[in-house]
């Protein structure tokens, strides 16, 4: 091989290498301002962009009403046998767990004041931090361990200054519309969830058959949470819904051989 096609490789290799330096130094200032804006999520004020209610808190409180009001039928199922009065089952499901969901809805206030609350608090400690670096590491505690050990000191820099720009805050923590908002659409998951198990109950004349077509749309719904929950936590969905079945049936079993 002559020394200029030595050269010439040499040439075409220098521009791909540097591209691919450049592009792996893009991808890093990428990856780091989203781990950056994802930390600023955290400890910045509310946006009022996205969704009200995360996946996880809409399963989560479908799961609690199925569960309630599968509690409860069984209850009633076991203490009438296949004398079951409709009215009664219906009002008490339907009470029961539109009961819950009103707690549940204050729960939910109480916890978004917590979390403003804790955001405020953080934000004045950021203030009166006598130095850079104690503010840093009021920055670097509110965080998450694994969110904080991916930040360098220069973005946790970065993040103070944008901290210290943001416009005075309220006197204290607040609820806003969208927080009402929240608290309502729990309560009606909570409440609606009932409806699917109670229908049969409407529709079929023979109790007993209709106790059992209402297990089977129980275990279904448990199946379709446990689904979702699959997918939305990185595990296998099928696996995820069975599991989610097996729970659900056994902390129904728990909540009947207890009085319901």
């Amino acid at each position: 091989m002559s020394l200029d096609d030595t050269c010439s490789g040499v040439g075409r290799a220098w521009p791909r290498s540097r591209d691919d330096a450049f592009a792996r130094a893009r991808s890093q200032d990428r990856q780091q301002t989203v781990v950056e804006d994802q930390a600023m999520a955290l400890l910045g004020p509310d946006t009022p962009f996205g969704s009200i209610l995360d996946p996880m808190e809409r399963i989560s409180e479908t799961l609690f009403g199925l569960i309630m009001a599968l509690t409860f039928i069984c209850s009633l199922g076991v203490a009438t046998g296949t004398n079951i009065n409709v009215q009664t089952m219906l009002i008490g499901a339907l009470g029961c767990n539109l009961a819950w969901g009103i707690v549940d809805g204050g729960l939910y206030l109480l916890a978004r004041i917590n979390d403003r609350g804790d955001k405020l608090l953080t934000l004045r400690a950021i203030r009166k931090a006598p130095d850079p670096e104690a503010a840093r590491r009021v920055i670097a505690d509110a965080l998450p361990p694994e969110l904080s050990a991916m930040l360098p000191v220069e973005q946790l820099e970065s993040m103070r200054k944008r901290l210290q720009q943001l416009p005075e805050p309220a006197p204290g923590p607040g609820l806003t519309k969208r927080d009402w908002i929240g608290a309502l659409g729990l309560c009606l998951l909570s409440f609606l969830s009932t409806f699917p198990v109670v229908i049969p109950f409407l529709f079929l004349s023979d109790a007993r058959l209709a106790l059992r077509v209402s297990y089977a749309v129980a275990i279904v719904m448990l199946f379709c949470c446990g689904y979702v929950f699959g997918i939305r936590s990185g595990l296998r969905p099928s696996v995820s819904g069975l599991a989610m079945v097996a729970v659900g049936s056994t902390l129904v079993g728990i909540a009947v051989a207890l009085g319901g």
